[in-house]
């Protein structure tokens, strides 16, 4: 699935760190090691898997709970001794039940998206973003047009505050907006990122998870 690079395994007698970092949100979700084999395994099938220290062994993250871990993208370091998998979590990567290692206080626009499709996908009595999609597009495209005003005149007005409580309600009406349209944050991301010349190797649209 993917190519093998050219890992320095010898600097850290036979092993080096991996991060695994969410491919949508960016959260760090754990560190674990490889060596050689953990790391051809991973580049083969796809899922981490690491080299534990303790029990000297591989093992798949996820072998035991189910919480696989699937690689999207695979990067080395500048020093290639430093693995970074994005990836998609199968569920909480921690082994207390949290999303991630180091806690789940984290809080992003691509974690808004997240919530956003969980309420579309498993809607719940007096959830507004329940009522946004039934009722529709042009329901949707008014809030964002009133939001989008609200956000000019706090603007015009110098009202730092007010901007930013506006600002945010626009945000979280456009990747409804986006849902709708069956596009995600990662689209937009990558359009930008096509315009800046870099190359994007994986959009969220490819293959949408439910959470």
């Amino acid at each position: 699935m993917f190519s093998p690079q050219k890992v320095d395994f010898q600097k850290g007698d036979g092993l080096v760190p991996a991060i695994l970092q969410d491919a949508r949100t960016g959260q760090v979700l754990m560190l674990g090691y490889m060596n050689q084999e953990a790391y051809e395994k991973t580049c083969a099938e796809g899922v981490a898997w690491f080299y534990s220290r303790s029990k000297e062994r591989l093992w798949m993250k996820g072998e035991t709970s189910g919480h696989t871990q699937k690689v999207i993208a695979i990067d080395l370091d500048c020093d290639q001794d430093t693995i970074l998998l994005s990836v998609e979590p199968q569920g909480p990567t921690c082994h207390l039940g949290n999303q991630s290692c180091f806690g789940d206080d984290y809080f992003n626009l691509a974690v808004l998206e997240r919530t956003i499709t969980k309420k579309i996908a498993y809607p719940e009595e007096g959830s507004y973003t329940k009522y946004l999609m039934e009722q529709g597009l042009d329901k949707i495209l008014k809030k964002c047009g009133e939001e989008m005003t609200e956000v000019v005149i706090a603007a015009k007005n110098r009202d730092a505050n007010e901007l930013l409580d506006e600002s945010s309600d626009l945000f979280y009406h456009y990747l409804v907006l986006l849902q709708e349209q069956g596009l995600q944050l990662k689209d937009v991301e990558t359009r930008l990122a096509e315009r800046h010349g870099v190359k994007h190797t994986y959009s969220v649209r490819d293959d949408i998870q439910q959470w």
